[in-house]
């Protein structure tokens, strides 16, 4: 039987941490339990595993620098419960109590592609070191971290605000959804609060009011409530709150995990817009700004072998821009490559962060995806296909616009496969469903 636990849950008893190992198991993030550092160390050398939840009662406060060290070179996000905000070093993240498994599975998930992303943001500063682009000096803002505090002044929430204020972040009231949204279009923000108050609706209508807005819709949100049990706290998480803070949690406590979020963000925006930057290099395709054959062959031998070496999947798609009566007479006409640049813009910006998008040919495009199986990188790189597919693109002023649409094929690494077997194969799955 295959393992397919994600989650090293280490606690001595299942007495605190039980159920929310049950409520990460029915949310499909699987679990493995161990009862001791040693075990948690040897399970975590020996699998694949992406996360680490800790009951730190009756452990060392070095336990998660000692798991953390187990799952080198893979970077494992680690949270821990029944700790003060800063009191166990190498985690990610503390709580006193442990979270709704919803909340949990989600953290888990953003930190784990924020690990990604940082291992990916390594990767390419080796690759483009050996073509002798300095990629090292990520840009940073030096300014405070900045976070909207949106909702009616009340004694907690302004004890959150100082705490914020008091870790040096710079807070911004707004007091109703009108204001929250001016503020909102005006300046960048690196997280947002809303206050519950007695009426959960103006905090419900902020947050839907940024997922429904392409700039606003990634800075994190966290709901603080007022009362218990207000409403469901898995309804607030498919709502698209990134954390819930309960009537008795501490405000330190909030204030540590709005400064995590706050912080992750500005980060993968860092690395995005460090990524980004080289589109204009002349190493780059001229007409895309995606990576060229020998740079992509390149890099993906990089990946690949760190891959094998964080015991981490990886997967290569292959988009192919399919043959209709619009794009042969946009081809001879030249409207085709006219669109090409739009079309490499559109795939830079629908990829992930850590996904690495190349121009192999003409009318030919991969995409590597890190710690991603074939069948979830064939849905991305068909959606960003169906995206594509949607855009109509000039084709004169005697013809109606065209549209591209693209065929596509995936593969997944196989142990000891090179990375040029592994995009051969990925480029036959694409001409075997296209036969």
């Amino acid at each position: 039987m295959a393992f397919d636990a994600r989650v090293l849950i280490l606690a001595a008893d299942d007495g605190r941490i039980g159920p929310l190992a049950a409520g990460l198991d029915a949310l499909g993030w699987r679990t493995v339990t161990a009862r001791d550092v040693v075990s948690g160390e040897m399970t975590l050398k020996d699998f694949p595993l992406e996360a680490a939840v800790i009951d730190i009662q009756g452990l060392d406060e070095d336990v998660a620098l000692r798991l953390r060290a187990a799952a080198e070179p893979r970077r494992l996000p680690i949270l821990v419960i029944g700790a003060r905000p800063d009191s166990i070093g190498g985690a990610d993240m503390t709580m006193s109590v442990p979270p709704h498994p919803a909340q949990a599975a989600l953290r888990l998930e953003q930190l784990g592609r924020a690990a990604i992303a940082e291992e990916e943001f390594r990767l390419r500063v080796a690759t483009f070191a050996t073509r002798g682009v300095a990629l090292d000096a990520r840009p940073r803002d030096d300014g405070p971290l900045r976070v909207l505090a949106a909702g009616v002044a009340d004694r907690r929430f302004l004890a959150l605000s100082n705490a914020l204020t008091a870790a040096g972040v710079e807070v911004i009231a707004a007091p109703t959804p009108y204001t929250a949204f001016d503020y909102l279009h005006e300046s960048p923000f690196d997280a947002a609060v809303l206050w519950g108050a007695q009426d959960h609706a103006p905090a419900l209508s902020i947050a839907a009011g940024m997922k429904r807005n392409t700039r606003l819709y990634h800075i994190p949100l966290m709901l603080y409530l007022r009362g218990k049990n207000e409403i469901s706290l898995s309804e607030l998480f498919n709502r698209g709150f990134a954390d819930v803070a309960s009537v008795d949690t501490p405000e330190g406590e909030t204030a540590e995990r709005i400064l995590a979020l706050a912080g992750a963000h500005r980060t993968h925006l860092g690395i995005r817009k460090t990524l980004d930057s080289v589109r204009s290099l002349e190493l780059m395709d001229p007409e895309t700004g995606l990576f060229t054959p020998e740079l992509f062959a390149g890099h993906l031998a990089r990946v690949a072998e760190a891959s094998r070496a964080r015991k981490r999947p990886l997967s290569v798609c292959v988009l192919r821009v399919r043959e209709t009566e619009a794009v042969t007479w946009a081809r001879q006409g030249g409207w085709l490559d006219r669109a090409m640049p739009q079309i490499g813009a559109m795939v830079s910006r629908l990829v992930r962060v850590e996904d690495t998008p190349a121009r192999l040919a003409k009318e030919v495009f991969a995409l590597a995806l890190p710690a991603t199986h074939a069948e979830p990188a064939r849905l991305a790189a068909e959606r960003i296909a169906a995206v594509i597919g949607c855009t109509a693109f000039d084709a004169g002023s005697d013809r109606s616009p065209f549209v591209a649409e693209f065929d596509v094929g995936a593969a997944e690494m196989r142990p000891d496969e090179s990375a040029a077997v592994l995009l051969e194969r990925a480029s036959a799955d694409l001409y075997e469903k296209t036969r």
